[in-house]
């Protein structure tokens, strides 16, 4: 059997369907396997970017390893930024890129590139395969390395020979589960006396809550503390939910920022999140002054990095959350019950501005959908208006901030939960990078509807400059690009808004239930500054 169609088996065999990527000629003999390979999805994107975003999502929203594959050269070092930013995420993704045949390393051969120190910094484990009996191995070796501990993508570079390489048949090895991170239970009892004595204090949520949001919003209620989460978490906890006060950090809330600036509280109970800049209002101080901190992660790295952390809880959150909840009861504490209400927004909706267009359109669109959002001003609204109906709505990702992430996210968001109503919230900076991948949603007949704010230029620079600088330079804006007119080429069903008398239900219904994805442009220049907290402060501190 070649070694090519032995990583193909074990990838099968366990649980693997789709491999997001570019075919091409340094790893042809894994396309070529394919082709007797039904039950394995190429997904053939435009580019190796957008491949690893759409693996990322997927991974996500699965609960499964993903695979992304590109070859040698130019095509690994495209699947870069996505490791980094699957790194960042604790996303398990296996990168598999093609290399030149070994005897021909050194000698300048085409797309000759050593990927594996470039992949090293941005991944768990990164290597490169030179005999064919070694490649099952090898991949089962990053596989588990993937999936274990602290999840996170790996690397395995394939010379084409020994893809196209015959080895004896061998047993293909599962996949092993992941192992729960325990947390210790003398610290669980330490942390459940200090919050018992503490009394007051305000409960910080991450996304690395994902997956506990049960046990985190049933510990807030055992405490009456409440919550804040950070911006990547926006979308777990519900806002009818009366302790929620908001975000912190980019695009925050005044309300949250006012409870860490001003409040009475002595304890910041941190779960899941790493504090990083986003988070915490650019390592604000006043976070943590004056307050006895507890972090609840898996990754034990996040802690004492910027925060010093009073009582650090390794271990899975859920568990955590868990073994805390009992220890809390055991204390004799109960759970409040709460009357969950959502508080209207009274803004007027006739202006035509990126705030209005946002609520609008979550007005319009079913109450589950899933928002996968880019990168741009638009995201700053985004964070600070529109609402939390149901947990897990919006796939937020500021950690590592690549403009074009949430075209392919929502393609991915997709392909796992194919049930789910999916809308991407992206720009034209954005489109113009990563839009021809609404090909690749309809070529795979994904209802994805894809909303582009066309402001004909790069909004958030744009306004962080204005801010900063006081002036902004020429080339930061473009001439207005009729996107619904691109769509309307590529044969995809499209709508362009001029004014809030565009965004109407008939509109929204038709866009969204084909069988296929749909462009809705929304035309717009607004002047107004979004709501992106004290980031341009933090910019500007700079230089002085």
């Amino acid at each position: 059997m070649k070694a090519a169609r032995l990583v193909l088996e074990y990838l099968k065999e366990n649980g693997i369907t789709h491999i997001f990527g570019i075919p091409a000629g340094s790893v042809n003999a894994i396309f070529n396997e394919l082709y007797d390979m039904k039950e394995l999805t190429p997904v053939v994107t435009k580019h190796e970017g957008a491949a690893t975003y759409m693996a990322a999502a997927y991974a996500r929203y699965s609960g499964h390893l993903s695979v992304a594959i590109g070859c040698s050269g130019p095509g690994g070092t495209n699947l870069v930024t996505g490791a980094a930013n699957a790194m960042r995420e604790h996303l398990p993704v296996l990168f598999i890129t093609g290399a030149v045949p070994v005897n021909t390393v050194g000698l300048n051969a085409s797309q000759e590139l050593d990927a594996e120190p470039i992949f090293r910094p941005v991944t768990k484990y990164s290597v490169t395969v030179n005999e064919a009996e070694n490649v099952l191995s090898e991949i089962a070796k990053a596989c588990e390395i993937a999936v274990s501990g602290v999840p996170g993508p790996v690397h395995v570079a394939l010379p084409i020979d020994v893809q196209h390489g015959n080895v004896d048949n061998l047993t293909v090895p599962a996949l092993p589960s992941r192992e729960q991170l325990v947390p210790d239970l003398q610290t669980i009892k330490q942390v459940a006396d200090e919050l018992v004595t503490r009394e007051k204090g305000i409960v910080f949520v991450g996304q690395g809550v994902r997956g506990a949001v049960e046990q985190l919003v049933e510990l807030a209620e055992l405490l009456d503390w409440p919550i804040i989460t950070t911006p990547q978490a926006k979308g777990y906890i519900p806002d009818t939910h009366p302790l929620l006060v908001g975000v912190y950090g980019f695009a925050g809330h005044e309300a949250a920022s006012n409870l860490i600036a001003e409040g009475d509280a002595n304890v910041l109970l941190v779960v899941g999140s790493s504090l990083g800049e986003t988070a915490t209002n650019n390592y604000n101080v006043k976070l943590t002054e004056n307050r006895f901190m507890i972090q609840l992660d898996f990754d034990e790295t996040v802690f004492n990095r910027k925060y010093t952390t009073d009582l650090p809880v390794h271990g899975d959150i859920n568990l955590s959350l868990l073994f805390l909840i009992e220890e809390l009861r055991n204390r004799g504490l109960t759970q409040t019950s709460y009357t969950h209400s959502l508080v209207e927004d009274t803004t007027n909706l006739e202006e035509y501005n990126t705030k209005n267009v946002m609520l609008s359109l979550q007005q319009l669109l079913p109450s589950s959908t899933r928002y996968t959002i880019d990168i741009g001003e638009f995201m700053a609204y985004v964070i600070n208006h529109m609402s939390v109906k149901e947990s897990d709505t919006f796939g937020i990702n500021v950690h590592f901030g690549a403009m074009g992430t949430g075209i392919g996210s929502a393609i991915g968001t997709k392909l796992a939960e194919p049930e789910r109503p999916v809308v991407c919230v992206t720009g034209d900076g954005c489109f113009f990078m990563h839009g021809m991948e609404i090909l690749t949603a309809k070529e795979y007949n994904l209802p994805i509807l894809f909303v582009v704010m066309n402001n004909a230029r790069l909004g958030m620079v744009y306004h962080g400059h204005a801010l900063q600088f006081k002036r902004t330079h020429p080339s930061f804006e473009q001439q207005q690009i009729d996107i619904s007119a691109m769509a309307a080429g590529m044969g995809v069903p499209s709508y362009r808004v001029n004014s809030m008398d565009d965004l109407n239900q008939a509109t929204i219904d038709h866009l969204m239930n084909g069988n296929g994805p749909a462009v809705l442009e929304v035309a717009l220049i607004d002047q107004n500054t979004p709501p992106m907290g004290d980031r341009v402060k933090f910019l500007s501190s700079f230089g002085k």
